[in-house]
């Protein structure tokens, strides 16, 4: 089944990293990737520049994303890709789900910071404006200058407290079908047992995953939830991070940005966020 890519970009290396991992992951899947550029300009500061100069501005955005094209089509030389270009004058978080509406996005790919991010932050102020605004899509976030490799190994760390929904393991399950990786099931133990309603849970999820290789894997209540993620990444040598992004889930405190350096959460891996 053909499968549509969003690939939101500022021209920065970042991106263009973010979008070369995307280009190897659907190496084997029919594709149409779209360059997303958003240029939204101030009405404050419309008002002090010329329409030659805005004009300009406009002709120079398609001009590299036009580059971008030519580049994935070239470097990439993929009989199974295509490639679009969008330049938006909405703000990046509006654009993005104007796109996935009409275009029937199947998942977003970016970069973890753009241009100007701070280097203290793992997730740059787009990224993370784009995880909160996102119930709609899957989004996966690429480490900066990350070399692809194929992912054999799929971290899901998970509470038991919520009962999946079909759409969102199959999300997880598309991903693994691509290069039959194995899925690793976390659970940080926060007490000795878990209750009747974690056990039903663990149960379903159990029948879903049953044709896939997946094993489980407990972890004492050691640390704060993002160290012992790490360390399980680590451990494992996981290749990509999957979680789903409900209410009051770990990510909420990953997208608290000034709490971020604090929590320590700077993964090496791409991080797969699968909207509740």
């Amino acid at each position: 089944m053909k499968r549509n890519i969003l690939l939101p970009t500022d021209f920065s290396d970042n991106a263009w990293s973010a979008a070369v991992y995307a280009l190897k992951l659907y190496a084997d899947v029919e594709c149409t990737f779209y360059f997303l550029n958003s240029q939204v300009i101030k009405i404050s500061v419309i008002s002090n520049l010329s329409n030659k100069l805005l004009e300009t501005m406009k002709k120079e955005s398609l001009k590299e994303l036009k580059a971008l094209k030519e580049l994935s089509e070239t470097s990439n030389a993929n009989a199974n890709h295509e490639f679009e270009t969008i330049l938006s004058t909405l703000d990046l978080t509006t654009a993005i789900k104007k796109a996935i509406k009409d275009l029937n996005i199947d998942m977003i790919v970016m970069g973890t910071k753009g241009s100007t991010a701070s280097k203290e932050f793992f997730f740059g102020s787009n990224t993370v404006h784009v995880i909160k605004s996102n119930p709609f899509c899957p989004l996966l976030v690429v480490p900066d200058e990350f070399d692809f490799v194929k992912p054999h190994q799929v971290a899901f760390p998970t509470d038991f407290n919520r009962l999946y929904a079909d759409k969102e393991l199959n999300t997880l399950k598309e991903l693994v079908e691509l290069y039959n990786s194995k899925i690793r099931v976390l659970h940080i133990e926060e007490k000795e047992y878990i209750d009747d309603n974690q056990e039903r849970n663990l149960s379903v999820l159990d029948k879903f995953l049953s044709n896939y290789e997946h094993s489980y894997h407990w972890m004492p209540n050691y640390a704060n939830k993002t160290t012992e993620i790490n360390d399980f990444i680590e451990e494992l040598n996981i290749d990509i991070l999957a979680m789903v992004n409900y209410k009051k889930s770990i990510i909420e405190k990953f997208t608290k940005e000034p709490i971020i350096k604090k929590l320590g959460f700077h993964p090496t891996i791409p991080f797969l966020v699968i909207p509740a």
